[in-house]
């Protein structure tokens, strides 16, 4: 008899009727528990290569976030400084307003610098603003400050550890003795404005940050044929690249009448049109357009160290982008002759300490480029409100005001 009658096909001797057999290697079996089991492991190999991925962006996210500040370098000998001379420096009036000073460096050390000239130590201020940020954010203020203006100079610490001897000398004289903090201290003692922040930023940095954003579009009413600024332009709208947009807001004796004053319009002029470029080309809003910005950006910049993050920059410029361009105002402090050298500038008062005392009490200001005058106490139709007094208007001009007509 054969020991395997009655037996299922696929049943093994011994084995009770209607059991399958369990599969042995290599065999293959069909069924629900099967069906069950690969599922499970395929759920299981998808949520590994999700957190892998996760684990990856993140990881992409937060070198990119490293590298971009490990740009900035922190001040921490301004702020060493600055800390020092905490007593006599001026008290914040109104909370949330913020002035942030921003020095273009006219050093020659660092990369791309060099061609501009010989480095011999005399690092100087080669432009000074000092933003004025109203605490509503309703309203940013952009004065420049002249660098042949005449101040007093404190007693500063220079580079060597010495300290210099206090000196009534020309603006920029305080950034090649002592760097930011003495700059920042000069422009406490002429404005009794608190600076919050500042900022430094090389010819690199900003020929960079120009490239980036595929030039910066200007009006010219004439050609410009500068060798010294290395300039060969043809008159009307003009495209400027990072190597030209440089010479042409540093150029001075060969463009228009060969004035500082009119140098520093052209510069707000320009920086009112880089603003519009980065606004119009939604630049903030999209991660491809913005690595570039902010990696040209920070590479070149020198911060106080509150600054010196993409966090700190960040919640710097969150309060800014909603700023509409007709309220982001540039203007040059009211400014004349030194009575005693033609060549070098003095203060226009009482219109230079109207404006101060307006910006210590976040007071809106407004500018035309219509009027003659330094400044008027009659504030133009549709300037920024806010304040019951009638804010009394300099000559200036406004980021909206800077394409040709």
């Amino acid at each position: 008899m054969n020991d395997t009658a009655g037996q299922s096909p696929g049943q093994s001797p011994g084995q009770p009727p209607g059991r399958p057999l369990t599969p042995g290697p290599g065999s293959s079996a069909t069924g629900p528990g099967l069906i069950r089991r690969r599922r499970r492991r395929w759920a299981e190999r998808a949520a590994l290569g999700m957190i892998v991925l996760l684990v990856a962006a993140t990881g992409a996210g937060w070198a990119v976030y490293a590298k971009l500040s490990g740009n900035i370098t922190p001040d921490e000998r301004a702020a060493r400084e600055l800390a020092r001379y905490e007593r006599e420096r001026p008290t914040a009036l109104v909370r949330g307003a913020q002035n942030i000073l921003l020095i273009g460096s006219d050093t020659r050390a660092g990369d791309g610098n060099a061609q501009y000239g010989r480095d011999l130590g005399s690092e100087r201020s080669d432009t000074t603003i000092l933003l004025h940020l109203a605490a509503n954010r309703s309203s940013v203020t952009a004065v420049s400050l002249p660098r042949d203006l005449m101040v007093d100079i404190p007693r500063c610490l220079r580079a060597d550890g010495s300290r210099s001897e206090p000196a009534f000398a020309m603006f920029n004289h305080a950034f090649q003795v002592g760097g930011s903090a003495c700059t920042i201290r000069t422009v406490e003692k002429l404005t009794n404005i608190r600076i919050d922040h500042h900022m430094v930023v090389d010819f690199s940095g900003f020929k960079d940050m120009v490239d980036a954003v595929d030039g910066v579009q200007v009006c010219l009413k004439e050609p410009i044929d500068d060798k010294a600024a290395r300039l060969k332009l043809p008159a009307g709208r003009v495209t400027l690249d990072g190597e030209q947009a440089l010479g042409y807001v540093r150029a001075r004796k060969s463009l228009g009448n060969g004035s500082d004053t009119e140098r520093m319009e052209r510069q707000q002029r320009f920086l009112g049109a880089l603003v519009d470029k980065v606004r119009s080309n939604d630049v903030l809003l999209n991660p491809v357009k913005l690595y570039p910005v902010l990696d040209a950006a920070t590479s070149s910049l020198t911060t106080d160290p509150e600054l010196a993050s993409l966090r700190g920059l960040y919640q710097l410029a969150r309060g800014l982008r909603d700023v509409p361009t007709e309220h982001v105002q540039f203007l040059t402090v009211p400014r004349e002759s030194y009575v005693y050298d033609a060549n070098r500038d003095q203060l226009v008062e009482p219109a230079a300490e109207k404006l101060f005392a307006r910006l210590r009490a976040d007071q809106p200001v407004a500018v035309s480029k219509d009027i003659s005058q330094e400044f008027t106490e009659e504030a133009p139709p549709g300037g920024p409100g806010g304040d019951p007094s009638p804010a009394p208007t300099f000559r200036g001009n406004t980021a909206a005001e800077h394409s040709c007509e």
